[in-house]
């Protein structure tokens, strides 16, 4: 991804290394806040509807007290102009980060969201299906919590942030976390799907993953086109015995997977799903 020469903070647009906090920020000390990851392609954010309504409802969850002005429309309006200003125009990351201000653990001044996006320009590779599937593993060193804020995509990241350092060292493309039951929660960026016995099986939103918006487009789409499709516990033991697996985020769309551990997996059915399902939302 190139470097982007501009940000946006609270209503102004900024070169990209202006400082923007102190070092007595909560989201700072503490993960108070919370991000959201989209994919701007040719004009527009993809599933901008579902990317707006997990936004606003983290942004009730956790407690912040957004003006009048902060709207869905607001946020879409800056991502515009921030893309416009960096010239990211055909294919863009698109990072919107709410944090809240100043203040010790009792003692925040207020409960503002400030605004912060970013933006990268991205690969047009990032519209393909990998054809080298992904090498992962499960990490075991940190556990995901299966609670009612585990399903937010937070700054409290630190779990996985060590798992993605583990996973370099190992020469891994990912990592799998497992819940504090030792089953399969999500991976560092990415939601878990396996196939099995023709089913398509991903862990419930109550075992701990991030609720992704593919995720949640996938399963809609899955269900729409007569798939069977399972959402429960996922056990290290179902990894090991699927036929195929595959990552899913709002980034990449799909990405097969073709090792995990000692085990390996086919790729019959995930080329069809991507083209029958996530294919056409990049034309």
């Amino acid at each position: 991804m190139s470097a982007a020469q501009f940000l946006f903070s609270d209503g102004k647009i900024l070169k990209h290394d202006k400082r923007l906090i102190s070092p007595n920020n909560r989201s700072f000390r503490y993960g108070d806040g919370f991000f959201e990851t989209m994919k701007w392609h040719k004009g527009k954010i993809l599933l901008a509807q579902l990317h707006m309504e997990r936004l606003f409802h983290t942004l009730h969850a956790l407690h912040f007290k957004p003006p009048a002005y902060f709207t869905d429309e607001y946020i879409m309006n800056a991502i515009q102009a921030l893309v416009a200003k960096n010239q990211h125009h055909q294919l863009a990351r698109i990072r919107v980060t709410i944090y809240r201000g100043d203040g010790g653990i009792y003692d925040e001044q207020n409960h503002f969201p400030h605004l912060l996006i970013q933006t990268w320009a991205l690969n047009a590779m990032n519209n393909r299906l990998n054809e080298n599937g992904l090498t992962i593993d499960i990490y075991a060193a940190a556990v995901k919590q299966a609670d009612h804020f585990s399903l937010l995509k937070t700054n409290n990241y630190l779990g996985y942030a060590m798992a993605a350092l583990w996973a370099k060292e190992q020469h891994l493309n990912d990592a799998i976390l497992l819940n504090p039951q030792g089953n399969i929660a999500d991976a560092t960026i990415a939601n878990v799907f396996l196939i099995q016995n023709g089913s398509i099986i991903t862990p419930a939103l109550s075992e701990g993953p991030v609720s992704g918006v593919m995720r949640k487009y996938l399963l809609t789409q899955l269900r729409e086109k007569g798939y069977e499709v399972k959402e429960g516990v996922v056990t290290a033991a179902d990894l090991a015995n699927a036929s195929e697996v595959f990552l899913t985020n709002a980034i990449y769309g799909m990405r097969w997977v073709k090792e995990s551990g000692k085990n390996a997996y086919s790729h019959q059915l995930v080329p069809h799903l991507y083209k029958e399902i996530i294919a056409p939302l990049f034309v």
